[in-house]
């Protein structure tokens, strides 16, 4: 199925454009096997004129069926191509950028395309009870590769040293998966799930900051 490129878009968020809309769906927690928990999410892809996309996921614990039993976690964040800071970029803080975005065409972002013919990515996640994640990564056509350079905790977070996480459009479905290090444990499965497309992408169009 062709991805579909939203109107208004930036042309640096282009490579990310797949993701933008509203996804829900169910997925399990761990391995995904045997008691290993359910739950259903509902995540958002969202842009507002910027070179970056919104991001935020609400999740349920959940029974075998999807019928949601209670609140399980939230997240935020923001995804965009990692390159230079150009002149024309806006930050830090409410330094306004220029009307004129840094890539005006999307020929002027195929130079920012990587050896592996994909484009490099950088991916910032917080949670509710003081940790922040920042990924570095790749998106090659509807796949992204994530893995953690820091995770920012808190005095009174809990142990978490590192994590990936995985995307992929298949069937124009969104699969995920994520594995994290925590507790002292090694890298291992912590979560994965499947995600329906619940609204076009049009519908990803954030109010104006």
């Amino acid at each position: 199925m062709p991805i579909e490129i939203p109107s208004g878009l930036t042309p640096e968020l282009v490579p990310l454009s797949w993701l933008i809309g509203e996804w829900e769906g169910r997925g399990r927690l761990g391995a995904g096997e045997g008691d290993d928990e359910h739950f259903v999410q509902h995540v958002v892809f969202a842009h507002s004129g910027f070179p970056y996309l919104k991001y935020t996921a609400e999740s349920w614990l959940a029974d075998e069926d999807g019928k949601r039993i209670r609140p399980l976690a939230t997240e935020a964040g923001y995804w965009q191509l990692d390159r230079p800071v150009q002149d024309a970029d806006g930050g830090p803080g409410l330094t306004p950028p220029d009307i004129v975005p840094a890539y005006t065409s999307a020929d002027e972002v195929e130079s920012l395309r990587n050896s592996s013919d994909g484009f490099d990515i950088t991916v910032t996640i917080v949670h509710p009870g003081s940790i922040a994640e920042l990924y570095y990564g790749q998106i090659r056509g509807p796949q992204i590769q994530l893995s953690t350079d820091a995770v920012l905790r808190g005095a009174h977070a809990r142990d978490y040293k590192a994590a990936t996480r995985i995307f992929g459009l298949v069937n124009s479905d969104l699969f995920w998966r994520w594995d994290v290090a925590a507790g002292g444990e090694p890298l291992a499965p912590h979560a994965s799930a499947i995600l329906h497309r619940v609204s076009p992408p049009e519908s990803g169009r954030a109010p104006t900051e």
